[in-house]
């Protein structure tokens, strides 16, 4: 059992590095291994963020785990939006990198109980530049959840600013349903 889980962390460390490494470009330089980890740990309830592995956005384990959970403390150097993921989000994030094809027989759940720190499209989980007309978002606390049907989605409202839950990416393999748990950041003026 114990040789099973220690290849299931290294498996699902593996997984979030291909990720990171293709997602950030730049680590968070100059900032400390215990900075890092601090801030990836305030991602998730410390029920699953004490025993989480901690990974950087360059795929180095700042601390391991024990509970199959993955902590980071943002995707770039730019993007310090804590995050903590089981493994089926580990897989979508994989997906999502590699432009392929996404399906899961299970729940998934994330959780960035810090919120975003950095917009980002609820549409196409590939633009990085906001054009005019765009929906995008910038969740305060907030759980992310990954549905085995997709048809379980329907009826929900793609609207993140409806005051409730909301699908983000409807349409496309990477659906996922957003519970707001608090208040949006404000925006600046």
């Amino acid at each position: 059992m114990r040789g099973q889980q220690t290849h299931f962390i290294f498996i699902m460390s593996m997984a979030v590095a291909v990720f990171a490494i293709a997602v950030a470009s730049v680590a968070t330089a100059g900032e400390s291994k215990t900075a890092k980890i601090a801030r990836a740990i305030r991602a998730a309830p410390p029920s699953i963020s004490t025993n989480a592995t901690i990974m950087d956005v360059d795929g180095t384990v700042l601390r391991p785990g024990t509970n199959g959970w993955t902590c980071m403390p943002g995707l770039s150097a730019n993007n310090r939006s804590p995050m903590c993921n089981d493994e089926v989000w580990v897989k979508l994030m994989q997906a999502v990198d590699a432009k392929a094809a996404f399906h899961t027989d299970r729940v998934g759940i994330g959780y960035m109980l810090a919120g975003d720190a950095t917009p980002v499209s609820n549409t196409d989980p590939f633009d990085t530049k906001q054009d005019p007309g765009e929906v995008w978002v910038q969740e305060g606390t907030h759980l992310m959840l990954i549905l085995p049907d997709p048809a379980m989605l329907e009826g929900i409202t793609d609207d993140p600013n409806n005051g409730g839950p909301y699908v983000m990416w409807k349409g496309t393999p990477y659906a996922h349903l957003m519970v707001p748990v608090a208040p949006r950041p404000q925006k600046k003026k």
